[in-house]
């Protein structure tokens, strides 16, 4: 049971480093630094692909969370 964890936490944590590496910039940094206040008039909600990405990112987040959770658990045993 461990081992099988530990290979889907692995298998998670690759994709999860992936859909990361994915998603576009969201913010110039240059802009940032100078206060960065007219950045947030043209923004949109993410919409399509962009969106899927964001969600997936989450839901992956979660599950990572969760195996690892789970590991601890199973190690302290």
């Amino acid at each position: 049971m461990y081992n099988a964890l530990l290979i889907a936490l692995m298998v998670v944590a690759v994709l999860l480093i992936l859909l990361v590496v994915l998603q576009p910039a969201k913010s110039n940094a240059a802009s940032t630094l100078t206060g960065g206040g007219a950045d947030q008039q043209g923004r949109q909600k993410a919409r399509g692909f962009e969106a899927f990405l964001i969600k997936a990112t989450s839901v992956l987040g979660f599950v990572f969370f969760a195996l690892a959770l789970a590991l601890a658990y199973l190690s302290a045993k």
